[in-house]
């Protein structure tokens, strides 16, 4: 490793098998929660009248369907919806390049919820009425004192509050901790251990007197 480092001046961590899984458990959340969004949507447009409430649990959680021109919970208005798209947009195209240096579990689940929740409400505004770019969000879970909302909102949400506990702990996304220094790198078992000769130390002689240098001349 040390001459691979050595020849290509690139980091260690270049090779490490860290990246490729959280890459995959990042994409694995964001397709799990596309997924959700894009069927529960479907679902709440086939069975649900718009602006009608169907009670699960009293009016605790109520289901209804809503046209969302604005941003997530309806905020912004419809005047804005090719703004928010393009900010969605934005955060996509974001959350796929930081991807390069993700090693930490706890933001590839973050990002993932993130760009799942991006990409789904994004799909509306693609393909749905009024027009392309400009499409309207389906909206259809209603809970008391809150903006009727969808999977991907919810998504986007709980991406929010990770993103809050993960800079509180200090984590970042290659997974080391703000402040902590790196630990000394493990000894090279590359190489093998061959046992060191054992030569014999050099035999000098004894320095003589002055006095019996000048008794000898005499």
């Amino acid at each position: 490793m040390r001459g691979v480092q050595a020849a290509g001046g690139a980091p260690l961590t270049a090779r490490s098998p860290d990246r490729p899984r959280r890459v995959r458990l990042l994409l694995g959340v964001a397709a799990f929660v596309v997924m959700a969004d894009v069927i529960s949507k479907a679902i709440a447009v086939a069975h649900i009248r718009e602006y009608t409430y169907i009670h699960l649990i009293g009016n605790l959680l109520r289901l209804t369907l809503t046209r969302n021109g604005g941003a997530a919970f309806n905020l912004g208005g419809t005047s804005m919806t090719i703004v928010f798209t393009a900010i969605a947009a934005g955060v996509i195209i974001y959350i796929l390049r930081a991807a390069r240096g993700l090693r930490s579990t706890g933001w590839a689940i973050t990002l993932g919820l993130l760009l799942g929740g991006a990409t789904g409400n994004l799909i509306d505004r693609i393909f749905r009425a009024p027009g392309f770019l400009r499409g309207d969000v389906i909206d259809w879970i209603k809970l008391p004192h809150w903006p009727v909302f969808n999977v991907a909102d919810s998504s986007i949400v709980c991406a929010g509050v990770l993103v809050v506990l993960l800079s509180m702990r200090g984590i970042r996304l290659d997974g080391t901790r703000i402040g902590h220094q790196p630990g000394p790198p493990p000894p090279d078992t590359s190489q093998p251990d061959y046992p060191k000769p054992n030569y014999p130390e050099p035999e000098y002689p004894e320095p003589q007197s002055p006095a019996a240098t000048s008794h000898d001349s005499t």
